[in-house]
Order: C-alpha cells, then sequence, then structure tokens
C-alpha cells in the first residue's frame, strides 16, 4: 500500500482534531480490526523531541482520529514539522497508514 500524504495545519493555544480515512487501493476500507494506532509530529524525522497525538480508530469507517488539547499544542514552537500515522496490527504487523507536514502556526491570544 502506497502511504498517502496530507499536510496539516495546527494552531498554537488551540485544540486540534483532523480525520484521516485509511483505504486499499481499490477504495475499500482497510481492516484495522483490533489495531492500534500511535501518531508522533517531529521536526525532522532523527530529532530527539517528538510531540504524540492522541489517535483513536473508528474500525467499521477505516477513519483514524488524531487529536491535541491547547494545553499540549501551547508548549509546540511554531514551525514547520513531520508527521506519521503508525498502525500495529493484531499479529504485531506494523503499517504507516498516513504522513505528511505539519505546520505549528503562533498563537496570540
Amino acid at each position: 500500500m502506497a502511504v498517502p500524504a496530507t499536510n496539516i495545519e495546527i494552531e498554537q493555544g488551540a485544540d486540534f482534531t483532523a480525520n484521516f480515512t485509511i483505504t486499499n487501493t481499490d477504495g475499500s476500507v482497510f481492516d484495522m480490526e483490533d489495531g492500534t494506532a500511535v501518531a508522533k509530529m517531529k521536526k525532522f524525522p532523527t530529532a530527539g523531541t517528538a510531540y504524540t497525538f492522541t489517535a483513536g480508530i473508528t474500525t467499521s469507517t477505516g477513519i483514524i482520529t488524531l487529536e491535541m488539547t491547547d494545553t499540549v499544542t501551547t508548549d509546540i514552537p511554531a514551525g514547520r514539522y513531520y508527521y506519521d500515522i503508525l498502525l500495529t496490527m493484531s499479529d504485531a504487523d506494523k503499517v504507516r497508514v498516513h504522513q505528511g507536514m505539519a505546520l505549528v502556526t503562533a498563537g496570540i491570544s
């Protein structure tokens, strides 16, 4: 499966939510039954500091929801980052299902 890429924007000091529909190449819903998702964001891939999203899976629709609270986004310096979503399946196989760039915009208020 080719890993799709979507760029996202995160506003400092605000709650963040994004939904990603994970599908097979034929457009059918990717089977995530009994899988767990982890999503992280880093300034560059080998950076030591990572910001972790809360990741939820809706298996019936193939949607993974990523969230960060305002208290988390407040502490992220403005700038460009890389992120990805990694699924660990029930058989312990790991599959990267989404990736992209994240732009964190500076907050004023």
